[in-house]
């Protein structure tokens, strides 16, 4: 009967360290989609700002009232 413990507690054990594996494994991953974000950001970052600026600018110069301010700033 206590071999069969041990044997069952072993496995258990097993189990146990393969969960910690994973959690690293999904850390991992995670670590690596937030880097590639960053570097996405990074690279494509000028032309999106210049994308939103030149819409920006057609939009204040289609206003048609005196009031109206660019609110457009770098």
């Amino acid at each position: 009967m206590l071999q069969y413990l041990q044997i069952l507690m072993a496995g258990h054990r097993a189990r146990m360290d393969e969960r910690g594996a994973s959690a690293v494994e999904y850390g991992l991953l995670i670590g690596g989609v937030a880097a590639l974000i960053v570097v996405i950001v990074f690279a494509l970052g000028d032309n999106v700002q210049n994308l939103f600026q030149d819409t920006c600018g057609d939009i204040t110069a289609g206003s048609t009232t005196d009031t109206a301010t660019s609110t457009c700033t770098p």
